[in-house]
Order: C-alpha cells, then structure tokens, then sequence
C-alpha cells in the first residue's frame, strides 16, 4: 500500500490508509508526525511504569501504552495512558473521554511534541492530568537532579496545566490522582 498524499489537514482517520512500516505515526493539529520506534531504554522505562501503575489502578480503570487518544480529527500517541469504562478493542484508539492521565516519556525525537504541542491538546481537550519524563539533559534542570525527572500536572481551572510535582531520581513521591502510586522515578531505569 502506497503512503497517501493530503494537501490540507490529515485527520486520526487517514492513519487507517498508512501502510504498516514499522513508523509511529500521530496527527496532532492536523499535521502527520513520523517517529522513529523509541530506543530500548524508553520502552524499559514505560514497562516499568505501566507494571507500577497496573498494580496501582482500582477496579474500572486501564493501563494501556502507545495507543492512540482520539481528539476531534487528532490522534495524538502518549506513551502510557490511564482511561476509565470499558474499551473497544477494535477502535483505533480510545476516546478522550475516558483518558483521566496522559504520560509521555521525552526522546531526543519527540521533544518540541512531548513538551509544547501535546500537552496543549491534551489540556484542551480537558485530559485531567499529564506527566512528563524527562530522560535526558533539559533547560532547566537544577543542580542536583538527578535523571529521569518526574513533571506531574493538573488541569487548572484555567484550562492550563499546573505543575503539581517535580520529582528527581532518588526521591519518592506519593501521588494521590488518578491513581495512588508512590515511586522513585530512578527505579523506572533499574
């Protein structure tokens, strides 16, 4: 199958005429993103995540990783998400609706996405919560922070996301939504 050609917006549904190559491909914002697959340290991390946050989650909630978030004609791809009800194992991907938490674990190739551009459609699209992993050297980051960096956020209620935790390898922190979980996000890479 031939890799289709659009002159203005793509939308979640032209990734169904997308040949399966191996790529990672999102629309966010009406424009195709291609990805490389991650290097086997990302992908060790999220694991590692996914298995804390299946152990953390109630009953009626799920974990699901690199699945799409369908937002409007979007379909932006976070690592991990955590969605309440049941889910169709047969759509595309889950409709923001259910998606309480939005995790995404930043790549030297996803920077300007992970940081900037998604977590803007994911606060718009009223996602409750967002985290960001930072694995890798970041403006910013203090003296003694040790990697990865943990950066858990909440919806305002301004519509914006407001840090509510900046936590360093090394540390435990206890977060109470959407799920309960204490972690030190240092033994993500362990």
């Amino acid at each position: 199958m031939a890799m289709p050609v659009r002159v203005d917006r793509w939308t979640a549904e032209d990734l169904e005429q997308i040949p399966d190559d191996g790529l990672r491909y999102e629309v966010l914002n009406g424009q195709l993103i291609v990805n490389a697959a991650p290097k086997p340290r990302h992908q060790w991390l999220i694991k590692k995540l996914v298995r804390a946050l299946d152990d953390a989650i109630p009953a009626g909630m799920f974990v699901l990783e690199g699945v799409g978030v369908l937002i409007g004609t979007d379909e932006p791809i976070p690592d991990i998400v955590i969605g309440t009800g049941a889910v169709d194992w047969e759509n595309r991907g889950i409709p923001v609706g259910q998606v309480v938490l939005a995790v995404e674990v930043v790549s030297a190739s996803t920077t300007m996405q992970d940081r900037m551009v998604k977590p803007e459609l994911y606060a718009e699209a009223g996602i409750r919560h967002y985290w960001r992993i930072e694995t890798h050297g970041f403006k910013g980051r203090l003296p003694d922070e040790t990697l990865p960096v943990l950066f858990a956020h909440t919806l305002g209620e301004n519509g914006s996301y407001e840090m509510t935790h900046r936590v360093p390898a090394g540390r435990f922190i206890t977060l109470a939504e959407p799920v309960r979980i204490t972690l030190d996000p240092g033994a993500l890479f362990g």
